[in-house]
């Protein structure tokens, strides 16, 4: 596996992860909190780290895959393009009270559109190797999981949920890239892969 890959990899997965611990300290803040306390403020201190911290790994995520990764310009312009949504839509969502002209986090419309625009992203991730079914049915999963978001929507929850399931989706996929990466079920052509060269002789060359 590409080492530099490999970190992309792990770091997508972390930032993801870290999105997800976000969401879970978020939860506790708004359940415990209490005005001008050192636990609240301990909490709020502890969830934009690991808003901070999962975009920042996300950004050195995308920075390995576009530099190792050889051609799939959609993939590359795609993640970059997923990032800088994401990393919009949570300062609206964080700040709506601000926005309430424009942004409506309860939109049904916003959440499809999220969805859509997220699932899309996802299928690109399919030409890092087209040709294997595996890879194929990860993402085909993962699209699926993204998709479910828009149900928050449906249950009067704000546009955070579908955010929050684009973030347990991609842990599921970039987990599963890893471990198929390692076990050599899919390859990925990087720049600066030695070319492999098969040896041959007369004795097995026909069998």
């Amino acid at each position: 596996m590409h080492k530099t890959l490999s970190r992309g990899l792990t770091a997508g997965l972390i930032g993801n992860i870290l999105f997800v611990l976000f969401a879970f300290v978020c939860f506790i803040f708004y359940k415990s909190y209490v005005p001008d306390s050192t636990g609240s403020n301990t909490l709020e201190v502890i969830a934009y780290l690991c808003l901070f911290s999962g975009f920042g790994m996300l950004i050195f995520s995308d920075v390995c895959i576009c530099r190792t990764v050889r051609m799939r310009q959609w993939l590359k312009f795609g993640f970059t393009a997923y990032i800088v949504m994401e990393a919009l839509m949570m300062y609206l969502e964080l700040n709506s009270y601000k926005y309430e002209s424009f942004y409506e986090p309860y939109s049904l419309m916003l959440a499809i559109l999220h969805a859509v625009f997220s699932a899309a992203i996802c299928l690109t991730f399919v030409s890092l190797d087209p040709d294997k079914k595996c890879l194929e049915v990860m993402v085909i999963i993962t699209i699926g999981m993204i998709l479910c978001g828009m149900l928050g929507n449906l249950m009067g929850i704000r546009i955070y949920f579908s955010i929050l399931t684009n973030a347990v989706a991609l842990t599921v996929l970039f987990a599963s890239l890893k471990y198929m990466m390692k076990r050599e079920m899919i390859e990925i052509d990087c720049h600066g892969d030695r070319a492999r060269v098969a040896e041959y002789n007369s004795n097995t060359f026909f069998e």
